[in-house]
């Protein structure tokens, strides 16, 4: 009898080997998770992302069995923090908090200079919150609607300012976006972070900003500040009187701020789903819902194909206001 060849032996070996990995790593996604879960966080602690990847993580540690551990990761727009996800093991044990800047922003302020793929180097899980955006005005701007603001804008090119937390952040692109909708100039004012362009715009040393109802929610409510409108396509539950964009007359404006979780492209399928299972128990939890509501956010869970489309999307939206503005990094 004749003995088979060394390359058919070897075939038989890989197949095999091949075989085995695939049954080792089908045990695994079914067991899983057995140990914590680390979820980065691309920004500094105390801020928005942090604030609502705590939040939730508390509750989905809870939902999975495993705590989750948040890991703020901060610097150069939220890239080193996602880059290190981009790279990690796809087992379901370092997850991402994504976001507008890394995710979809940062491909046309960083072209060509991004140490990561969003499109391609992550597996979507699934969406968690929607943050509408809100125009306002300090109360010395004779503006109430924004058919006024926009009549003296157009009076007067160029003399309304408005405060950003830096070039290409969402507030400096938000008002971008809002400029090209309704044909007005402005100057735009940057500042080093954001909350020192909302101390300019609560003095007066601008005239107005766009960003989180979470953030000038406060000052809204004690006077401070004026809302004009908010970005989103609904109404804001923070903010039920304020009419949004399209409803004073912007066409098709909906822009808003969203936090979402992905995993490091190639983790299975079956471990995302678990994910994805935990986050929507998670934001089902009445006090998640409560705490998330009062910072602004709505919470808008998604399935991985959806949060695939619209950060496709978002990567087109963003990287038109990147290019109306101008805007660029060292």
């Amino acid at each position: 009898m004749n003995k088979p060849s060394s390359s058919v032996v070897h075939k038989a070996r890989l197949a095999a080997a091949t075989l085995a990995l695939l049954a080792w790593g089908t045990s695994q996604s079914q067991e899983y998770p057995t140990k914590p879960i680390r979820w980065i966080v691309p920004f500094a602690p105390g801020g928005g992302p942090d604030v609502v990847a705590r939040i939730v993580g508390n509750e989905l540690g809870k939902t999975l069995g495993q705590p989750v551990l948040i890991d703020n990761r901060a610097w150069a727009g939220g890239n080193v923090g996602s880059a290190l996800v981009a790279k990690a093991p796809p087992d379901g044990y370092t997850v991402l908090l994504g976001i507008a800047s890394p995710l979809a922003i940062n491909v046309a302020l960083y072209a060509g200079r991004l140490p990561y793929n969003p499109a391609q180097d992550f597996a979507p899980v699934s969406m968690i919150i929607k943050v509408p955006q809100v125009l306002l005005v300090h109360p010395s701007v004779p503006a109430r609607h924004v058919r006024e603001l926009v009549m003296l804008a157009k009076a007067q090119p160029g003399k309304l300012n408005y405060g950003s937390g830096g070039s290409g952040t969402t507030g400096h692109l938000s008002m971008e976006l809002f400029k090209v909708a309704v044909g007005i100039e402005m100057t735009h004012i940057p500042f080093r972070t954001s909350g020192l362009s909302t101390a300019a715009v609560l003095s007066g040393e601008v005239d107005m900003a766009i960003g989180s109802v979470a953030t000038f929610n406060a000052h809204i409510k004690s006077g401070r500040l004026r809302p004009i409108a908010v970005s989103s396509a609904m109404r804001s539950p923070a903010l039920p009187d304020t009419p949004t964009m399209m409803e004073s007359g912007v066409k098709d404006f909906d822009v808003t701020s969203w936090y979402c979780m992905v995993a490091p492209a190639g983790t299975p399928r079956p471990v995302i789903d678990k994910l994805r299972a935990g986050l929507l128990r998670a934001l089902q939890a009445p006090e998640v819902q409560q705490r998330l509501l009062a910072e602004g956010s709505v919470p808008e869970p998604s399935t991985p194909e959806e949060l695939a489309a619209f950060i496709r999307s978002e990567i087109g939206k963003w990287g038109a206001a990147v290019k109306a503005s101008g805007a660029k990094v060292d």
